[in-house]
């Protein structure tokens, strides 16, 4: 007579091995059911023809290998740091994707900074791709299945189309769900309050170019101070953005308390943000309406999951910032199966080809962005196309302290 834990241990192993990657007895399931499968070696990948430094976000390649056979692709993290971060996964299982996020998270003594969680994103989502291939399911299946039939999406410098109302015009009938707009200025010179007026001039053609069932939201860029920010929310609240974007600088997250009351345009926040911790706090005391956080930013969809569940405890939207092809290929897995409000934002007309991916990384129709059932993250790399920097098949030679609860699980040393 099996008891609830064997059967629970033999319906993973039966699954494990169904999908044809452990050999029989030689990978068999032991006593605290590890997989068997061990990391192997992490390759790190530069693309040549990328270079956009204005970004504090990396879009580098990283793929992670394993001894089945299997391997899984990322994005994000600086150099260094991803050798930093992947030097503590050689010989680790990689479907103990939690665990891992906690070592690379934890297993240095002070806080992580958000160019580690760039690095340790890329990592966690090439796990996720790894589990995936292996159960021959794509991602959004493991996350709990889809929760909608598409990803609605916003374009930001959607082309020209010769005036500001006909490019606004020309994005909804794309079947994008908004147009995005930043603010007008004279060139370099940025006096916020000189500029308000033609600002709003600017929106008025924006709103009338949309029409009246399409949609538009703006990104003040953090140009403004204090006052003049709420002097241009309270300008344009007659002209209904869906959201209005980085009023102010976001380094002090209380300053959203000083703003709150004093408008009445919904508030986006988040592009210049890492993990839960940076957003908590404004997402608990209602402070914004939409989250823009992004990957591989928050340290992958590990951590995106997570924040995507607190968003939803407090309606508040889920809306990232654009970011590199493979990390969006992974905000659709996770948005399709997060509930709630959620956009993605895209760039020009939509997702350009990628020379060292496959040319359906992502599937863009029509301003909406939909799942696929491919196996893992549904991309297909060819490295030929990029610069191989780095090969990690070594553990640290430094001496981490490790510290565990007694049940195993990883505590703060």
């Amino acid at each position: 007579m099996s008891t609830p834990n064997s059967s629970r241990r033999n319906f993973l192993k039966n699954s494990l091995l169904g999908a044809g990657a452990l050999l029989a007895g030689r990978h068999a399931l032991n006593a605290d059911i590890s997989s068997g499968i061990k990391i192997t070696k992490i390759r790190h990948y530069k693309d040549p023809n990328y270079m956009k430094p204005t970004f504090a976000q990396a879009r580098d390649i990283v793929v992670v290998e394993t001894n089945a056979g299997i391997s899984g692709i990322g994005e994000g993290g600086a150099l260094e740091m991803t050798q930093n971060c992947a030097e503590m996964l050689i010989g680790e299982d990689p479907f103990r994707i939690e665990h891992l996020w906690q070592k690379v998270y934890r297993q240095y003594f002070y806080p992580s900074g958000r160019e580690r969680l760039h690095a340790g994103g890329a990592l966690d989502m090439a796990l996720w791709d790894i589990k995936g291939k292996f159960l021959k399911v794509p991602v959004w299946q493991l996350l709990g299945g889809l929760t909608r039939k598409h990803i609605p999406c916003y374009s930001t410098g959607f082309p020209s189309q010769g005036s500001t109302k006909e490019t606004a015009r020309a994005c909804m009938e794309a079947g994008f769900y908004a147009y995005r707009v930043g603010t007008v200025s004279d060139g370099v010179v940025y006096d916020s309050h000189k500029f308000l007026d033609e600002n709003l001039r600017f929106y008025e053609e924006v709103r009338e170019g949309v029409g009246e069932k399409g949609q538009w939201c703006t990104d003040f860029h953090t140009r403004f101070d204090t006052a003049e920010a709420v002097t241009m929310a309270r300008m344009i609240e007659h002209l209904k953005p869906v959201f209005v974007e980085d009023l102010v600088r976001s380094e002090n997250p209380g300053v959203y308390r000083a703003l709150r009351d004093r408008i009445n345009v919904p508030i986006a926040v988040g592009e210049h943000f890492g993990d839960r911790w940076d957003l908590n706090e404004l997402v608990e005391e209602n402070l914004i309406d939409h989250s823009r956080v992004t990957l591989p930013n928050v340290g992958g969809i590990t951590e995106m999951k997570k924040i995507a569940a607190l968003c939803e405890t407090h309606y508040v939207g889920v809306i990232p910032h654009f970011t590199g092809p493979i990390s969006t290929a992974a905000l659709v897995h996770v948005l399709a199966s997060s509930s709630g409000f959620v956009m993605a934002e895209l760039t020009k007309a939509g997702p350009e080809k990628i020379p060292y991916l496959n040319d359906d990384f992502v599937n863009f129709k029509n301003g909406k962005l939909y799942p696929n059932e491919r196996p893992g993250l549904g991309v297909e790399f060819f490295p030929d196309k990029v610069k191989l920097v780095n090969e990690i098949t070594e553990l640290s030679s430094y001496d981490h302290p490790v510290f565990e609860r007694g049940d195993g699980s990883i505590t703060n040393w």
